[in-house]
């Protein structure tokens, strides 16, 4: 995963000022059907009953990884094919923390369920 833009500008900040960044405190992963891209610009999953999952991270080394699958709700309308996932710091609006591509797009259809397994969901730093 990347870090979106204004989470690079807390980094920085908080490495290199003397100024402190305030940290998340509830992480929530969103589904998009396109690239949100380092300023959040993608097209976030909307209708069928989506909503943003709350998700928890465990830190090893250079690696945060989810702690617990991620499951999103029966699909009661088709959400299209989701390319793309996102971090964000609330489960509306907020701040885009993370996001990368999904391996492989999903097309999830009316009754479908969508669900990132335990340890899939990677953040690092190089």
């Amino acid at each position: 995963m990347s870090f979106s833009n204004t989470f690079e500008n807390r980094v920085l900040t908080w490495v290199f000022t003397a100024s402190g960044a305030t940290r998340p405190t509830s992480w929530h992963v969103a589904l998009f059907t396109s690239n949100p891209d380092e300023d959040g610009s993608g097209t976030e999953v909307s209708g069928g009953d989506y909503a943003r999952q709350s998700a928890t991270f465990t830190v090893t080394g250079n690696a945060a990884t989810n702690a617990a699958a991620v499951e999103y709700p029966v699909a009661t309308a088709a959400y299209g094919t989701v390319t793309h996932v996102g971090v964000y710091d609330a489960s509306t609006g907020g701040n885009l923390i993370a996001y990368a591509a999904l391996a492989t797009s999903k097309a999830i259809d009316t009754g479908d369920v969508l669900r990132i397994p335990l340890g899939e969901l990677d953040i690092t730093l190089d």
